[in-house]
Order: C-alpha cells, then sequence, then structure tokens
C-alpha cells in the first residue's frame, strides 16, 4: 500500500494558514517544524499514526504532531481523508493542555475543508493546498 499525503489545509479565500504561521517563524524552527510535519508522509494504512510521543489523538478525527525546536514547543493540528492528511493548525505551545480555542480552529478549518470536498461539484478554491514537505 502506498504513503499517504500532507497537504496544508487551504481557506476559502486561497490561504494557507500553516503555510503563513510556518513562514513567518525563523529559518531554523521553520524548518525544524517542515521536517517534523514531513514524517507524516511515511505513514501508511499499516501504520496510519505517529507513536506517542510524537503524535497523539486529541478529539475525534483530530490529531496533534508534537514538535520541538531545543526549549521551544509547537503542535500542528491535523486530520486523515482517505489518503490525505490534512495540516489544518500550528500554533507554539506554552501551556500545559492545548487550549480549547486552537482544538476549535483545527475543528472548524476540518468541518470546512469536509464540506468542500463533499460539495458536488466541489467549491474553489481546492481544500488541500501546498503538498507539506
Amino acid at each position: 500500500m502506498s504513503n499517504f499525503q500532507a497537504v496544508y489545509f487551504r481557506d476559502a479565500s486561497g490561504g494557507e494558514p500553516v503555510v503563513d504561521f510556518l513562514d513567518a517563524l525563523d529559518p531554523k524552527t521553520r524548518a525544524a517544524l517542515r521536517n517534523h510535519i514531513g514524517r507524516l508522509n511515511l505513514l501508511r494504512d499499516e501504520q496510519p499514526h505517529l507513536p506517542f510521543p510524537h503524535s497523539s489523538q486529541i478529539d475525534g478525527e483530530l490529531r496533534e504532531l508534537r514538535c520541538h525546536r531545543g526549549r521551544e514547543h509547537y503542535r500542528v493540528l491535523y486530520a486523515r481523508s482517505e489518503s490525505l492528511i490534512v495540516v489544518l493548525h500550528a500554533f507554539p505551545k506554552r501551556t500545559a493542555q492545548i487550549p480549547r480555542a486552537e482544538i476549535e480552529t483545527a475543528r472548524q478549518r476540518w468541518t470546512d475543508f469536509k464540506e468542500r470536498m463533499n460539495a458536488r461539484p466541489r467549491r474553489q478554491p481546492r481544500a488541500a493546498g501546498r503538498d507539506a514537505p
């Protein structure tokens, strides 16, 4: 079976909020997070999730990718749609628990993604943007 493909969520206006978040980081932190996200491309049906502590389930279909660079911690929230892994949201982790607002942001993007992907005909722009690294 082939590997899954990680892609960035694209909003209804064509923006890619996770790409924007990554682009705002310093180059070394951006490269570290892209490397973590790139590991999602190694997943396949036989291994649908990275093991803990790299990843864990957050709520329903939402999962977190646990990323760090030095003492800085980040979370990348994503969900799987068939063979796609949709990278929905990324943020710096500053509290023990993931703030509810961060989960809600990812959940809203996931709902938007599914609605646009399931629409017939599909609504533009394409709900998944550039491939993740």
